[in-house]
């Protein structure tokens, strides 16, 4: 619309068309459709505009009152340039191939002692193995000089020295929660590698002086494809190198000392190589097979010995007590023998055991050989009282029976009868004829030259003095045993 005297009426966008455009003199139709199009451009004008989206995030306007630092860490810049160059250099080459021997040092610090089994002869330990070495291939920039520690998956993308553990049965690497493995690597090139390792291991145990005995075992760490003229295996620190935990023991054993050797191994397909040794010496606990072991044997012997004390004649109760103290000797040596190796040697407790057997088993003997001679002595007995037919007037005299082929000694030892013996009368007669006749038969004897001594013509006739001899003769010969067993092996 157009004002009379040639003013447009439109205001905004259109404007500058109206001006170039003369109005008044358009069709009617004409100006209505131009009004209805301007109309339209100055709506959508008024209206806000949506922004497409670009794939960035759009930061807001900050107000002039409150302005904040941006955190650039939180703002995607796009993928970071890596520090450790892994893709840019060949990793299954060790460093500086074709040139001298990498030097790796090694460092252990021992965690626990978990067991030692004689029967397998070996020993499982837990330790911290670490490696140190260079390798110029992970050097990079850095201003601060720090370390940058990673987990066990870079690992498996650089080169790490290839130890192993010579003599292992079994071993491990922990993995709760996850692998234990620490990969260190320094602006200069310098890589610590740390791992958390269980290793079971051969020891060559001698049990010539078990249990009084010692063991010393050795953990042997090497390369497995390096030889010297590749890479030299060394202690970092020396003996500091190992370091244990003082709260380290074992029920069995006092550990007394650990230390570390290293020394050159030979393999004659493949060459020389650095080995390492981790060094500890065991002894064990006694007082264990005291109680287990030579106290019970012990108590067996002195066991054997209370059959002396009792009468020949109660042959049941001797012959089971002799019985038992063979079978309890025989039970302690087989569960001994169950808990060690078969070797082919004697060991110290085999000695003190079998020792102690050998006395139990003389003690059954000894009752065996008073029995045998009790019977025989009664026997003889027996034959005299039918040879020789009761006197009447052997109570009243004596001397009546001595004729002159006897002599005084051979009367005189007619006293060992006391007068009040608790026999009856005519059984105290036997027993004077029987022993008057004994003495002639011993007279005709010692004239043949068949007995040569008083003690053994006593001991033969009287079979209580080999219990009373026993007594004696067995505890002596057992403690004299005891003092050199515990001089020599102690």
């Amino acid at each position: 619309m157009v004002k009379p005297g040639g003013i447009c009426l439109i205001e905004g966008p259109c404007t500058a068309a109206c001006h170039s455009i003369d109005i008044c003199r358009m069709p009617y139709f004409m100006r209505v459709a131009l009004f209805l199009f301007c109309l339209t451009a100055l709506v959508e004008s008024r209206k806000p505009r949506r922004k497409r989206w670009t794939g960035q995030l759009e930061m807001p306007k900050q107000s002039h009152l409150y302005k904040k630092n941006l955190d650039v860490t939180k703002i995607r810049t796009g993928k970071p340039r890596p520090l450790l160059r892994v893709d840019d250099h060949d990793f299954t080459m060790r460093p500086a191939f074709g040139g001298p021997a990498i030097p790796v040092g090694v460092d252990v610090q021992v965690e626990s002692l978990d067991s030692i089994s004689e029967v397998d002869m070996d020993f499982t330990m837990t330790l911290y193995l670490r490696h140190y070495w260079r390798d110029e291939r992970l050097a990079f920039p850095s201003t601060s000089n720090k370390s940058m520690t990673f987990d066990g998956r870079l690992v498996k993308k650089i080169w790490v020295p290839d130890v192993f553990f010579v003599h292992s049965k079994r071993s491990f690497t922990h993995d709760t929660t996850t692998d234990n493995i620490m990969l260190r690597v320094f602006p200069d090139g310098h890589v610590l590698y740390s791992m958390r390792i269980t290793v079971t291991a051969m020891c060559n145990m001698d049990f010539s002086h078990f249990p009084l005995d010692s063991q010393t075992c050795s953990l042997e760490l090497e390369s497995y494809a390096y030889t010297d003229e590749d890479l030299m295996l060394y202690w970092k620190n020396g003996d500091e190198s190992l370091k244990t935990d003082d709260k380290i023991s074992l029920s069995q054993f006092l550990i007394q000392k650990f230390h570390t050797t290293s020394r050159l191994a030979f393999y004659s397909s493949t060459g020389w190589y650095n080995r390492l040794y981790i060094n500890f010496t065991l002894h064990r606990h006694i007082f264990f097979f005291l109680l287990q072991t030579y106290f019970p044997a012990t108590l067996m012997v002195m066991l054997s010995w209370v059959s002396f004390w009792i009468d020949h004649r109660a042959v049941p109760a001797r012959v089971s007590l002799g019985i038992m103290t063979v079978l309890t000797m025989s039970t302690i040596i087989t569960g001994v023998n169950a808990s060690m190796p078969r070797v082919s040697y004697i060991r110290a407790v085999d000695i003190y055991l079998w020792v102690s057997f050998v006395f139990v088993f003389l003690s059954v003997l000894e009752y065996a050989a008073v029995n045998y001679l009790t019977t025989m002595q009664e026997q003889k007995e027996r034959k005299f009282r039918e040879k020789f037919p009761c006197m009447c007037g052997m109570l009243h005299s004596r001397t009546m029976m001595l004729d002159g082929s006897y002599s005084e000694s051979e009367a005189n030892s007619l006293a060992g009868y006391p007068r009040s013996h608790i026999l009856p009368e005519e059984e105290r007669q036997d027993k004077i004829v029987v022993h008057l006749a004994l003495n002639t038969e011993l007279t005709s004897s010692r004239k043949k030259g068949l007995l040569k001594g008083h003690m053994g013509l006593y001991i033969f006739q009287n079979t209580h003095a080999i219990d009373k001899y026993s007594r004696l003769i067995f505890p002596a010969f057992y403690i004299f045993f005891n003092l050199v067993y515990w001089s020599v092996f102690s």
